[in-house]
């Protein structure tokens, strides 16, 4: 699943592209039950990345709506110019808004839907996400309060709760806590308020520094080293640190691949 760096790319590629413009046309897949073509006609006044959703606004005469999608495991935006071959299957495609200039697609996004501005203000996701870390400067303070909130939850479960904070994906949950020593497992309850802190500080770091990195494409939390990542998918390849093995498993409520390094982030 895209973190929210990688959301935050999109929704910036997308405003370069296709910002101000105006709708000659759109399709989506019928699965969507969005009726594309009443944003024919339409300007895109915005594209925002909002945690891992994605809205573009679009205003017209009649007022304005929001195409929202979130990508889930597997869904991307594309953009192309006029008569540039698509790369990947017009059949996958979601989405499809063109303007005088580019076309952009959505391809297998699970969510795909139209909503007034009223709706999106009501959405039960949407409405309901905390923080967003890829956005400067987030509210520190109600995120510490939402996260001492959790009691004996697992630390790779809320740090993947967007009702908490919102950007954090499962890349960085499995680096975050091998950056401050702390199992996947460890009760929140079981951080002090210092650790708290520091852990949402770093999770603010790392998705900024991503989301403004020239090199937009992967996620990488050592910066300038050989190897972008401490720990993620490197399953029993030895440790950054001390050199021992990575572990690599399906944990949490869903379960998801998690790395940790047992030596480094012993389980208490």
């Amino acid at each position: 699943m895209p973190e929210g760096d990688t959301i935050q790319r999109a929704a910036r590629a997308l405003r370069e592209a296709i910002g101000g413009a105006t709708i000659t046309a759109a399709e989506a897949h019928p699965r969507t039950g969005v009726t594309a073509r009443l944003l024919v006609g339409r300007t895109v006044r915005e594209v925002e990345g909002r945690a891992k959703h994605l809205l573009i606004w679009c205003a017209g005469s009649t007022g304005e709506v929001a195409l929202h999608t979130h990508l889930g495991m597997t869904g991307s935006w594309h953009l192309y110019q006029a008569g540039q071959r698509w790369t990947k299957p017009a059949q996958h495609a979601t989405v499809r808004l063109d303007t005088a200039d580019w076309t952009a697609v959505c391809f297998t996004a699970p969510v795909c839907e139209l909503l007034s501005v009223r709706q999106v203000a009501a959405h039960p996701v949407l409405a309901a996400l905390g923080p967003d870390f890829a956005h400067p400067g987030p509210d520190t303070g109600e995120t510490l309060r939402r996260l001492a909130a959790q009691g004996d939850r697992p630390l790779l479960d809320v740090l993947l709760d967007q009702r908490v904070f919102a950007g954090v994906g499962n890349v960085y949950k499995s680096e975050l806590c091998f950056l401050h020593g702390l199992h996947p497992l460890t009760p929140v309850s079981a951080l002090h308020d210092k650790q708290r802190a520091a852990l949402i500080a770093d999770a603010a770091r790392l998705l900024r520094r991503n989301v403004e990195s020239p090199g937009a494409g992967r996620i990488t939390t050592r910066p300038g080293e050989a190897g972008p990542l401490y720990v993620y998918g490197r399953g029993g390849k030895p440790c950054r640190r001390c050199g021992t093995p990575i572990r690599s498993a399906l944990l949490g409520d869903p379960a998801r691949r998690t790395a940790w390094c047992p030596r480094c982030q012993p389980r208490c």
